[in-house]
């Protein structure tokens, strides 16, 4: 690709608006190459309302919202040094978009959850079974690096707060970190948009899982007067379950596609 300097800083800064004013996560959005599914535009353009140079943004904003992959391919291109489009008016019109998708995310008058639940049938047959592969992946690779940090913590703080608190503070520490990891990693929601709530409800997953190691804590010292392996080894199983279930609800709850506006 051979671009000129100045559309090149008005591009990068293009992307930089829409990282940081809607969350976008694609990283070009003004190439003019661009392909879409038949059946895929036939639900979604009906609610693009521009027609102007802001029209692909807006398509590919909406679809990124309901949930729909967009996959990146470089492409070899020449930059025109004639262009005649007017940048001034281009660059205004394209900021009115932005500040109106952004109002209507905000006010729900652009229906995110209503495109997402019409495009269901489309996107589940869209590769999902490659994308649970891939986000099992990296939540087990996250999951691995949680259970050791929180092993590790249990074990630091046994001695001063007993095993109850010291599997609190433990689980607690990890869920939060295993949460915003998850967030970035696994499910690839950038941006602030969703944060604060992504965490409440990460801690309300977090809960279950502090109910189950602490219950199965708990039943243990019924039963016996354990070692340290023996509540170590209850604790990786209980932990093991406790993953499962935390898989579960974030995929298909608090990360849920349709939960992204």
């Amino acid at each position: 690709m051979v671009r000129g300097a100045k559309r090149e800083v008005i591009s990068r800064c293009y992307n930089a608006i829409l990282r940081s004013t809607l969350s976008a996560r694609f990283s070009d959005a003004q190439c003019g190459f661009k392909a879409i599914r038949g059946d895929v535009a036939q639900r979604l353009l009906p609610h693009v309302v521009d027609t102007g140079w802001f029209f692909d943004t807006e398509l590919l904003v909406l679809a990124e919202r309901s949930g729909l992959r967009i996959h990146e391919v470089p492409v070899d291109w020449v930059d025109d040094p004639d262009s005649r489009v007017d940048i001034v008016a281009t660059a205004t019109a394209d900021l009115k978009g932005v500040a109106r998708l952004m109002k209507g995310f905000a006010t729900g008058a652009i229906p995110v959850n209503a495109i997402a639940a019409q495009l269901t049938p489309v996107s589940s047959t869209a590769g999902s079974s490659p994308r649970l592969l891939r986000q099992l992946v990296r939540f087990g690779a996250i999951g691995v690096v949680s259970t050791a940090a929180y092993l590790l913590l249990f074990l630091l703080l046994h001695s001063s707060l007993g095993a109850q608190a010291a599997n609190l503070m433990a689980l607690l520490v990890t869920a939060v970190a295993n949460t915003a990891a998850n967030r970035r990693f696994t499910f690839r929601v950038r941006g602030r948009t969703g944060a604060a709530r992504h965490q409440v409800e990460g801690l309300v997953v977090f809960g279950l899982g502090l109910a189950l190691t602490s219950g199965s804590l708990a039943l243990l010292h019924v039963v016996s007067s354990p070692q340290r392996g023996v509540e170590l080894a209850v604790l990786v199983v209980a932990n093991l379950v406790a993953t499962a279930l935390r898989f579960v609800l974030l995929r298909g709850w608090v990360f849920h596609p349709r939960r992204s506006s």
